[in-house]
């Protein structure tokens, strides 16, 4: 099996900001900074463009965690411009992390696009929207990280084609992912990761896993199963209002998993030789023949 020697963690900030640039801002610094992640990411919608009417007036599933009267209120009072994404992409600069957004609706994906950051993500809600996928395929010269979560292995092939035949899998990475928040262990489906591998490593340009569970022990198992890509929601208080919090990591917590997945990334090799110098040593004192 061929292991990747540069794993990369994806800091998912979403829209746990609250709506607050001071805060979003706050959290690219936390998570370059003193977590060390290798890229930072929000979320990008336009409430009536992906919302029905019915969906927007209806109340919020969970009245605790809503910023507005009605769903597509809160929504909207969790959004930000993309003026207000080209100054947080600016910040990501001038810090040395990569910024990146998923994207749920056409808008939003042609106003990100326009950015033209590093990579772009489409979330496992948004994975069949063709018509957003065949934009970006157009428009972005960038990389396409795409999530799996509530698709089938025959949609899972639907869209693997539909990159194909453009001659754009090249710049695909998909994520082995499931929509819970937060997910309990028995339901992560770790060997998905192995399953992904077999079917498209050599069709795509990455594997990744996007995890909504507890803790960071699923983390390096999904690295050790060969993700190259690891993404984790990230908060800076999980008792703070809003649906992602509880399925997120806090500062210490996503710098214990940066710190670990870089670590173990470097023990996944073969030996170097039959003996290593570190065992030189000791087999001069200790081997008996």
């Amino acid at each position: 099996m061929k292991y990747n020697n540069n794993a990369y963690v994806i800091a998912e900030i979403g829209c746990n900001h609250k709506g607050i640039m001071d805060i979003a801002k706050e959290m690219i610094h936390i998570a370059s900074t003193y977590c060390k992640v290798d890229a930072v990411k929000f979320q990008k919608r336009n409430p009536r463009e992906l919302l029905t009417e019915t969906e927007y007036n209806a109340p919020h599933p969970n009245p605790y965690n809503s910023y507005g009267e009605t769903y597509g209120e809160h929504r909207e009072f969790l959004e930000f411009t993309a003026a207000q994404h080209e100054e947080l992409m600016f910040e990501c600069n001038k810090l040395g992390v990569d910024y990146s957004t998923s994207v749920w609706d056409l808008t939003s994906t042609k106003e990100i696009a326009a950015l033209n950051p590093k990579f772009i993500k489409i979330p496992s809600a948004s994975n069949l929207q063709f018509e957003i996928l065949q934009y970006l395929i157009d428009n972005y010269k960038g990389d396409i990280h795409l999530s799996f979560g509530m698709t089938t292995p025959q949609e899972e092939d639907k869209i693997i084609d539909f990159f194909e035949r453009q001659g754009k899998s090249d710049n695909l990475i998909i994520y082995s992912c499931v929509s819970g928040y937060p997910v309990p262990f028995e339901d992560l489906s770790l060997l998905d990761i192995t399953s992904l591998r077999e079917k498209y490593e050599d069709r795509v340009k990455g594997i990744g896993f996007s995890g909504h569970h507890l803790g960071i022990a699923a983390d390096v198992a999904a690295l050790t199963l060969g993700a190259q890509y690891i993404e984790r929601h990230f908060t800076l208080d999980r008792t703070w209002k809003g649906t992602d919090h509880a399925a997120s990591l806090e500062p210490e917590g996503m710098r214990k998993l940066v710190r670990d997945v870089k670590n173990v990334q470097k023990a996944l090799t073969y030996k170097r030789e039959d003996i290593l110098d570190i065992e030189k040593v000791q087999r001069k004192k200790l081997k008996r023949n």
